[in-house]
């Protein structure tokens, strides 16, 4: 029984010691996790410098090689033409615009010139003879006097602006219903026949004679189509009261742009 009970004491004993393994083996993985630790640092400095190093590099200039060429050599290129595949043209499809004219039309504004000639005074070349001329053969011609519609005394009188005193006011009242006659009489149409689009402007020039009556109308326009439907219309004006200069019936030349607006 003793000998049990000292061999029973003995191993009781021995258990601690069969722990200390255990200890150590936990010691193991944590250093090997700081051996780890340590060589990733390491490995990560060394890449750092491999980065951080400077290699020399070798730079090539053109102008170290030079090109030969044999003078005896002829290059010779033979002709050649690049095929080109045909492209067939479809005829575009007209569109037919709608015409808007500005209501009323755009009529003298401030930057036309009335003072500009709209267009080139021709004077006829004069046919001479060698005969001798008496003063009862020759025959002055005395050309009209005529007047710009900014100055002359009096302007021409539209019919219905008799009432107006002041030359202002009757080219106003002028310009509104030649303008109002031009938006009912004008066919607007042409320009969208024509494939016209956007701003169209016809400039219209003529000269209100002695009598009142419109004559001597000209016009320049994008078309001649539109150039002759604009004369067509200025021809409708009405007879005026004609302008005066010095109490004395004279001519007066009138100007005035006509815009289209085709959308």
């Amino acid at each position: 029984m003793n000998f049990s009970k000292k061999n029973h004491e003995r191993v009781g004993q021995n258990a601690p010691l069969a722990k200390k393994p255990q200890k150590h083996d936990a010691n193991l993985q944590k250093n090997s996790t700081l051996y780890f630790q340590v060589g990733l640092i390491l490995t990560l400095l060394v890449t750092y410098a491999l980065f951080e190093m400077q290699f020399e590099r070798t730079v090539i200039s053109i102008n170290d090689y030079a090109i030969l060429n044999d003078p005896d050599e002829t290059i010779i290129i033979e002709p050649f033409k690049v095929f080109e595949e045909p492209v067939k043209q479809e005829a575009p499809e007209v569109l037919k615009k709608k015409v808007i004219l500005n209501q009323p039309p755009k009529i003298v504004p401030d930057d036309f010139d009335q003072g500009k000639e709209l267009f080139e005074i021709i004077t006829p070349e004069q046919n001479t003879s060698g005969k001798v001329l008496t003063p009862e053969d020759v025959n002055v011609y005395i050309p009209e006097e005529v007047i710009d519609i900014i100055g002359v005394e009096q302007v021409p009188i539209y019919p219905g602006c008799e009432g107006l005193s002041t030359n202002t006011k009757r080219r106003k009242c002028m310009s509104d219903k030649i303008g109002k006659l031009i938006s009912r009489k004008f066919n607007s149409d042409i320009a969208s026949g024509l494939g016209l689009h956007g701003k169209q402007r016809i400039d219209v020039q003529f000269k209100i004679d002695k009598t009142g009556y419109v004559t001597e109308i000209k016009a320049r326009a994008p078309h001649d189509k539109l150039e002759r439907e604009a004369i067509k219309v200025i021809h409708k004006i009405p007879q005026m009261i004609p302008g005066k200069q010095r109490n004395i019936n004279v001519a007066v030349i009138y100007r005035l742009p006509i815009v289209l607006q085709v959308q």
